[in-house]
C-alpha cells in the first residue's frame, strides 16, 4: 500500500494525517503534498501524524529524507512564500521513528525546525511554545 495524506486546516496549525506503506519517492512526494498546502494556508507549524506508516526506513533513506525535506523548506523559504520558517512536529512509531533521531538530525543541520515525537500530545506542546 503507497503513502497517503490527509490534511486538515486549524487556524495557524496544519495537522497532516499519513498511513500507508514508507517508500522514499511516496514520503518525498506527500512532503510537497504538505508544501503546497503550507504555502495555500500560510500555515506556520505542522503536526504531521505519522503512527500508522508502516515500514522500517534504514540508515541511507532516513538521510536522504531529511536532507530532502530541508532543501524544499530552504526553496520554499527562498522565493518568498514565508516570513517565517514553519515548524514541523512529526509523529511516528518505531521503527518508523529512529530513537537515534538520524533523520531529524539530518534535516535540523540544514536548517529545517523539526523535532520527531511518540506522543501527539508532546507534539502539540512543542508546537504551542514560543
Amino acid at each position: 500500500m503507497s503513502m497517503k495524506i490527509e490534511i486538515e486546516e486549524h487556524e495557524e496549525l496544519l495537522r497532516v494525517t499519513a498511513s500507508g506503506g514508507f517508500s522514499i519517492a511516496g514520503a518525498f512526494s506527500r512532503f510537497l503534498e504538505t508544501l503546497d498546502a503550507v504555502e495555500r494556508t500560510g500555515a506556520r507549524k505542522i503536526l504531521v501524524d505519522g503512527r500508522t506508516v508502516s515500514g522500517n526506513p534504514d540508515t541511507i533513506e532516513r538521510f536522504i529524507y531529511g536532507e530532502f525535506a530541508a532543501k524544499a523548506v530552504a526553496r520554499y523559504m527562498m522565493k518568498g512564500a514565508a516570513r517565517r520558517m514553519p515548524q514541523f512536529a512529526y509523529v511516528l512509531h518505531i521503527p518508523m521513528r529512529d530513537p537515534n533521531r538520524f533523520g531529524e538530525t539530518v534535516a535540523v543541520n540544514r536548517g529545517m525546525w523539526i523535532r520527531v515525537f511518540g506522543s501527539v500530545d508532546e507534539a502539540l506542546e512543542w508546537l504551542a511554545s514560543p
